[in-house]
């Protein structure tokens, strides 16, 4: 299959090799920075310099690729997947960004090539493990997601560094959460929802960000009680975000308040993935509960490190390419997560990296 990656970031790159080593892939990555590029030259991956935010430049580029992986910021979404219909060509993505799925699934409608989007960590794999758990009951009441990317040493008053993308980061922290409560769909506000728990020894707190449901809401619209989504930060982070989103309005100068994380607060590898699912109901007349919980850490023996973001990103959006060309998914249309089935994900090759993770608690 002749992939079209869109993005040579860390993520970009991780799924470049990923994808390139498998030897069942012809990948092209496609950035306008050439010190990226050559990075991945050096290792035999295709690459081509293209200016990504220039649409008619994309759309040369894509001429005569099978699929297109988009790791491009969200925001970059929605004109990748119009190139990607205009070219032929399949779609992934790592978008947690709600508009720009709507907007995906739109485009989707009748098309002769499949749409996959929120193809990561969340959205993405914890949206099937989600699924995955809440079929299993006669009666499903309540579904808890709860993911967290952090730095294994917080050193910091917020108890952060930067994992991923700023832009993302904020966008989660600034738009509207999708939710079901007592059976009705609701737009809860980022950053409220705050709650505590401790998993592992180790004490967290919660709060509601954006897009981490995908399209769950959707998919199990009348038939839960409640579902939700939250981020997962060690505690006293919501507090000191709110100090700046909303007491120093910084939410309205969204640009001045990346500027200032991405000047400030160090990026480390050095980062653990923590995977939190519950989910409750009546099975077979007796109220019951399962959990899914995994924590996946960085990798940083090998010759080229990797921080748990990468490692999950990464198998999350290859794993779906996988699965698709192996026929285990839908060939056209509209793709969501909920529709990878989760003993696939985890035998398949890169799904795997989350069975290599340490098991808090799992699931049969």
């Amino acid at each position: 299959m002749k992939v079209a990656l869109l993005g040579a970031g860390h993520i970009g790159q991780t799924i470049a090799r990923l994808l390139h080593a498998s030897g069942d892939y012809q990948v092209t990555v496609m950035d306008r920075s050439e010190q990226a590029l050559a990075l991945l030259a050096r290792e035999g991956i295709g690459t081509q310099q293209v200016d990504t935010e220039q649409q008619a430049a994309l759309a040369v580029a894509l001429r005569g690729q099978d699929s297109v992986v988009n790791a491009l910021p969200y925001h970059l979404a929605i004109p990748a997947a119009h190139m990607a219909l205009e070219a032929g060509c399949h779609y992934f993505d790592l978008t947690e960004d709600v508009a720009a799925t709507k907007e995906i699934k739109r485009i989707a409608e009748g098309a002769k090539t499949a749409f996959m989007p929120q193809c990561g960590l969340a959205p993405g794999f914890i949206g099937i493990v989600a699924h995955h758990l809440a079929k299993r009951f006669d009666e499903l009441h309540d579904v808890k997601m709860r993911v967290g990317a952090l730095p294994a040493f917080p050193t910091n008053a917020l108890k952060y560094n930067l994992t991923w993308s700023v832009d993302g980061l904020i966008n989660e922290y600034c738009h509207p959460c999708e939710a079901i409560h007592d059976g009705t769909a609701i737009s809860a506000l980022p950053l409220e929802g705050l709650e505590h728990f401790s998993l592992d020894g180790v004490e967290y707190e919660a709060f509601n960000t954006s897009g981490g449901l995908g399209t769950l809401c959707e998919t199990w619209s009348g038939q839960v009680r409640n579902l939700d989504y939250k981020t997962v930060r060690y505690p006293g982070h919501r507090d000191l975000m709110m100090l700046l989103l909303d007491d120093l309005q910084l939410k309205n100068d969204q640009q001045t308040l990346k500027d200032i994380m991405r000047r400030s607060m160090p990026a480390t590898m050095q980062d653990v993935v923590l995977v939190f699912v519950t989910v409750s109901g009546m099975k077979n007349g007796t109220l019951m509960q399962e959990v899914f919980a995994r924590k996946i850490f960085a990798q940083r023996d090998g010759e080229q490190p990797l921080s748990a973001i990468q490692i999950t990103t990464a198998a999350g959006i290859c794993a779906a390419v996988d699965l698709f060309r192996e026929g285990r998914l839908p060939q056209r249309g509209f793709i969501r997560q909920e529709e990878v089935a989760l003993p696939d994900f985890l035998a398949n090759r890169f799904g795997q990296a989350y069975q290599q993770s340490r098991q808090v608690e799992s699931i049969g």
